[in-house]
């Protein structure tokens, strides 16, 4: 969809513009908090399974790969005390505006997942998922904004995550991807500010 990719360039080049002060604040908070880069950089998988290296604000100490799994679990202690605010209001995301304007990512769309969890996908669902640049945000984003503290609550969170919410969210992809609209993108990106408002 070439008007989609028109709109994304342009609103990624303009929010990165309009927050360049907020972006710097961030930098800033994270290098005067802890040790180590400004940006997490971690292998997802993009459109067509091709693999990149997705931007994000750094919420976590250094070394947090080594010490943990590769999904948050409630009050995790890897989290910096700038990463708990960000990750709290959904900041540290911003920085994939970057991951727009280069063209590995759309402001809508499914979440990219690392591959050890797109392993796990049903082979039809992964070419349907795969088929479209991954997003900032999306519906399952925002029904499981809480899903740090839900996986705490489990006993296993891996298994909670593979058995229990990635299902959910793949359902959620299936029908973003089979039924996208330009509108129904502006409408999640509406949904998602209301969401972080709250």
């Amino acid at each position: 969809m070439i008007a989609k990719r028109v709109f994304d360039l342009l609103a990624s080049a303009l929010g990165l513009l309009a927050l360049a002060p907020l972006l710097l604040g961030i930098a800033l908070a994270i290098k005067l908090d802890s040790r180590g880069p400004v940006f997490f950089r971690q292998e997802r998988v993009g459109r067509g399974g091709r693999l990149f290296r997705i931007h994000k604000f750094r919420t976590m100490a250094v070394d947090a790969e080594r010490r943990g799994p590769q999904i948050t679990v409630g009050a995790d202690a890897r989290i910096t005390r700038v990463g708990a605010v960000l990750r709290r209001y959904k900041l540290d995301e911003l920085a994939q505006l970057i991951d727009v304007f280069r063209g590995e990512m759309s402001l809508v769309g499914p979440r990219p997942e690392v591959p050890r969890y797109v392993a796990c996908y049903p082979d039809d669902v992964r070419d349907i998922v795969l088929s479209v640049r991954p997003g900032i945000t999306d519906r399952a984003s925002i029904e499981f904004k809480d899903e740090s503290a839900i996986l705490g609550g489990a006993q296993d969170a891996h298994h909670a995550y593979v058995h229990e919410v990635l299902p959910v969210k793949l359902r959620y992809c299936v029908e973003y991807v089979r039924t996208r609209t330009f509108r129904g993108d502006l409408a999640i990106i509406f949904a998602t500010l209301r969401a972080l408002l709250k």
